[in-house]
């Protein structure tokens, strides 16, 4: 029975979990593979059987034909023939006239009728194989032994023609012979129905066991689907080498499912603190341009130098909106890791180029670089420029100008670090682990905006990576580390 086959019994008869299955299978397959076992046992143990007595049987006709004996002169032979199968019981009595296991001859006439040579008559059962044998002349003539059946109980017989024409058949019992077989085939069925019920019972421990682990992942697959991502699939002691891979590779996915979920979580809190934060930082100029337009619409600026000062306001405020509208414009470019334009730029130049900016905006601020000479980098030049912009106005809006600004560049490792540092009030160890997120307000209440976002984002799209060194009163230095080239 092929595998297919069983599934499909399986299938009607409503066998739908595993373990059945298994079982079933199992159970099936040694079924098939002991009565293949017995029928070829048993075929084997016929055939060789038979093989001996039909050698036996040829041997005797054999030896009998190659002597040429007459009639008469087996008178002999017949009588001590029939003397012999008288002493073994064959003449004893009608009921059980083949009680004897050995060979048998008998001379018959050209009737088919035993001959009586001498004194004795034939017994019983030498006229029970005569009449078995119907045709004498065919058992002499066929070279192979032929199966005939004496009362019930089956014959082995052949024929010998004897130089004058007499026939004599010789036959040998194999009903012991089969009755043996069929006891053996009745063991056989005995003990393979023992093998099937003990592995039955085996294969359903076997695979309660081994389902163990299935089972557990079923439950923490259920704990997990009533929101407990932390839940994990434990190891067993009984798992087999898949069982444990898959709880390996399940332990890897949910792990990735949780940091994926946990990951979607914080992206939509902080989504929605951006977006509440640039709804605060643009309803505050909308706010106020709002008011001076009421302000001009109820004609209450009367004076030249108050149109003028509302006029200078509103442009302020408009100029403010464009400034945050850009950044974040800027910010969703880089969300979606636009194809920046690389070259060999000199970071010493830009450097040394934003100290000069800096220096013509706040004359009175000390600034210290560190940037002499040529340091190529292969980078998108816009893009360094802007992380220099955003973090030189990061000093100029929250450290007062009179206070020490350091730039300076250095190769060193297999990468290039550029640093801003200055000597400000610093940030608390918890602002300064949020000093890289949009519109971050530190613990003082003031607002850093977008533009530590923009230089992350920007260092992050050259492969490159920025950090922060800061405690309070000790200024605030930011480290971006770019690769060589």
């Amino acid at each position: 029975m092929r595998l297919a086959g069983i599934l499909d019994v399986c299938r009607r008869r409503g066998i739908h979990s595993l373990r059945g299955k298994l079982t079933l299978a199992n159970v099936a397959l040694l079924a098939v593979g002991i009565v293949v076992a017995t029928a070829v046992s048993l075929m084997t143990a016929r055939f060789y059987l038979l093989d001996k007595v039909d050698t036996e049987l040829q041997g005797a006709r054999t030896a009998l034909q190659s002597a040429g004996f007459t009639l008469r002169q087996i008178e002999s032979l017949s009588e001590l023939g029939i003397a012999l199968d008288r002493f073994n019981g064959g003449g004893a009595t009608d009921t059980d006239p083949l009680p004897s296991p050995s060979m048998v001859y008998v001379a018959v006439d050209s009737g088919g009728k035993p001959v009586a040579l001498g004194p004795l008559q034939p017994t019983p059962r030498q006229h029970a194989l005569a009449a078995a044998a119907k045709d004498p002349v065919v058992f002499a003539v066929d070279e192979e032994p032929r199966d005939v059946r004496v009362e019930g109980d089956r014959h082995r017989m052949v024929g010998a023609r004897l130089s004058d024409g007499t026939v004599v058949l010789i036959a040998m019992p194999t009903e012991g012979l089969h009755e043996g077989m069929g006891k053996a085939l009745r063991m056989d069925l005995a003990v393979g129905a023992l093998l099937l019920a003990l592995l039955a019972c085996l294969t359903m421990i076997s695979v309660l066991r081994w389902m163990r682990p299935l089972e557990s992942m079923v439950e923490t697959s259920s704990a997990i689907a009533d929101g407990d991502l932390t839940r994990r699939i434990p190891s067993s002691r009984d798992s087999t080498l898949e069982v444990e891979q898959l709880r390996v590779a399940l332990n890897s996915m949910l792990h990735q499912v949780e940091s994926a979920y946990r990951t979607r979580e914080r992206s939509a809190a902080q989504l929605r603190q951006f977006v509440g934060d640039a709804s605060h930082e643009l309803r505050t100029p909308l706010s106020a341009i709002r008011g001076y337009l009421q302000l001009y619409d109820k004609g209450m600026l009367t004076g030249p130098a108050e149109r003028r000062r509302a006029w200078d306001r509103m442009n302020g405020e408009v100029d403010r909106m464009g400034r945050l509208v850009d950044e974040l414009l800027t910010l969703a470019r880089l969300d979606q890791r636009p194809e920046l334009r690389f070259r060999n730029v000199d970071l010493s130049r830009l450097v040394r180029e934003a100290a000069e900016d800096l220096r013509v905006q706040q004359p009175e601020r000390p600034i210290a670089v560190d940037a002499d000479g040529t340091l190529l980098v292969h980078a998108d030049e816009s893009g360094l420029r802007q992380v220099l912009g955003n973090l030189l106005s990061n000093v100029r809006t929250h450290t007062p100008a009179d206070v020490p600004v350091r730039l300076g560049v250095e190769r060193a490792d297999g990468v290039v670090r550029l640093c801003v540092a200055d000597k400000g009030p610093g940030l608390c160890e918890e602002d300064a682990a949020r000093v890289f997120d949009r519109f971050f307000r530190t613990g003082g209440g003031a607002r850093s905006g977008l533009g530590m976002a923009i230089v992350q984002g920007v260092v992050e799209a050259h492969c490159g990576e920025v950090a922060v060194r800061t405690a309070p009163g000790d200024g605030l230095a930011v480290t971006v580390t770019l690769p060589s080239r």
